[in-house]
């Protein structure tokens, strides 16, 4: 590894923690989803379950349910596929104590490449595959991250952030085993990694030398970047509490625990375009709980109306440090102290299975609302990520045709290749406005006390799923 002056680059972060190097600045540069800005996913990964506000633990019963709860799996029939993604814009304005302003927003209208998601999941006795037992199988797809966000070159914190991006991949391959009749639970991994399909296929931040070594002569612009892989699990399941007299559920108990993972990021510093040397640094995503419980007070075979409340518990406190390693072996301390958080998600869904007007069609109805708090505080705040606590209003619209319905004249259940054919065809869209509460943020010295003053965000997400039964 290149070698670099490690006290011109110690004494530049007694004054500024080199725009957080890699660490930091690599977490801060998410802008996660505005569906929840500050956990270490997407919420937003199935667009059925945007539209409720992301309660969709205890229902579960698409093919997103291997992200939302993979023990949900044992609900769905054949072999499903989902595919999907978030339009995400939005800008977040900023005042300084003395009146200086700036605007960050998405490093455009819309943040590109825009999070995403795909599923594929089999029931396996339906494939014909007893021996097992009531298994289902799925691999899944999604972009945790994959937002980003962009400030002046200069403006008033152009020192610590002016570029942030984590396009970081979620790879789920997921089991699923139905227990008895009323429960089923859920296994699965998350490998997470950094593909060059998304993005430059690595995590990066970039700002404007301050003319300290070993970024550069003052104005340049400075890049950190690194990628990694690595492996976390899930544990899941789904009980059924009650059942009407048809058979079907009408309260549900979800419950899933998704582990810690460790990225140990090595990439490279750049000041304008060239390598000036190696860097690394260990990033913790820190352990998620969630629980729900699902009723569905109407539950027949012309409609439903289900009702979802969520808790989301994320263990932030793991953030203690964010130590930065030089290529010449100093280690630059980075206390974190950051705190555990917890999100509240509300949400609830209306289906009509059977209209006259639209044979062999099923609408649904769904809204929504989460409140996240933040889990950075004012002494390590970074401006790539807005970070304050949300309110997150959703709506969504979901249409599912059956193969005795008709798609602009066509039969659903006609749409496939050769011998494989559809049993149906759906289209999900959601809407969420996520209004952040303003935040000031106080206390910062030296070159990071430009980051001091009032934050305001508004982002917008618009969602869309297909998806396809067979």
């Amino acid at each position: 590894m290149a070698r670099i002056d490690g006290r011109g680059f110690c004494a530049w972060f007694q004054s500024m923690p080199a725009a957080w190097l890699l660490a930091l600045a690599v977490w801060a540069a998410a802008n996660p989803s505005p569906a929840l800005g500050q956990v270490p996913r997407i919420q937003g990964q199935g667009t059925a379950a945007s539209g409720m506000g992301n309660a969709f633990a205890a229902q579960a019963d698409d093919p997103s349910a291997l992200h939302y709860n993979p023990a949900g799996m044992t609900q769905l029939r054949g072999v499903q596929v989902m595919a999907g993604g978030l339009l995400s814009g939005g800008t977040t304005t900023f005042t300084s104590p003395t009146g200086v302003t700036a605007v960050g927003d998405r490093s455009g209208s819309l943040a590109w490449p825009p999070p995403g998601h795909l599923y594929v999941v089999a029931n396996l006795k339906d494939l014909g595959v007893t021996a097992l037992g009531d298994v289902t199988a799925g691999v899944g797809v999604t972009v945790p991250f994959g937002s980003l966000t962009r400030w002046p070159e200069n403006g008033p914190f152009r020192l610590v952030t002016t570029f942030t991006t984590l396009p970081l991949l979620d790879i789920k391959p997921t089991v699923a085993y139905r227990l008895t009749p009323d429960l089923s639970v859920g296994l699965g991994a998350d490998i997470y990694t950094f593909s060059g399909l998304i993005g430059e296929g690595h995590a990066e931040t970039r700002f404007i030398s301050p003319g300290a070594a070993p970024f550069g002569a003052s104005g340049s612009k400075v890049e950190v970047n690194g990628k990694d892989t690595a492996a976390g699990f899930n544990v899941s399941l789904l009980y059924t509490a009650l059942r009407n007299a048809a058979g079907l559920p009408v309260a549900n108990i979800g419950l899933v625990y998704r582990s810690q993972a460790t990225l140990h990021l090595d990439g490279a510093l750049l000041s304008n375009g060239t390598k000036v040397s190696d860097v690394s640094t260990t990033l913790v995503l820190p352990q998620v709980i969630t629980g729900g419980i699902a009723i569905w007070p109407v539950r027949n075979a012309e409609r439903e109306w289900k009702l979802e409340l969520d808790v989301d518990y994320v263990g932030w406190k793991s953030v203690r440090n964010l130590d930065v390693r030089l290529s010449n072996g100093a280690v630059i301390p980075q206390p974190q102290d950051w705190r555990s958080t917890y999100a509240t998600l509300i949400g609830t869904e209306y289906r009509w299975l059977r209209l006259d007007s639209m044979p062999g069609w099923e609408v649904a109805a769904r809204g929504g609302y989460t409140h996240q708090q933040t889990q950075m505080p004012d002494a390590t705040f970074n401006p790539g990520v807005p970070s304050a606590d949300v309110h997150i209003l959703s709506i969504g619209l979901g249409f599912l045709c059956w193969g005795q319905g008709s798609l602009f004249g066509m039969p659903c259940g006609g749409l496939g290749l050769g011998p494989v054919k559809a049993t149906a065809v759906g289209l999900d869209l959601s809407y969420q406005a996520s209004l952040y509460e303003d935040r000031t943020v106080s206390g910062n010295g030296g070159v990071r006390a430009g980051v001091n003053g009032l934050y305001q965000t508004t982002l917008h997400t618009g969602g869309i799923s297909v998806r396809i039964n067979f």
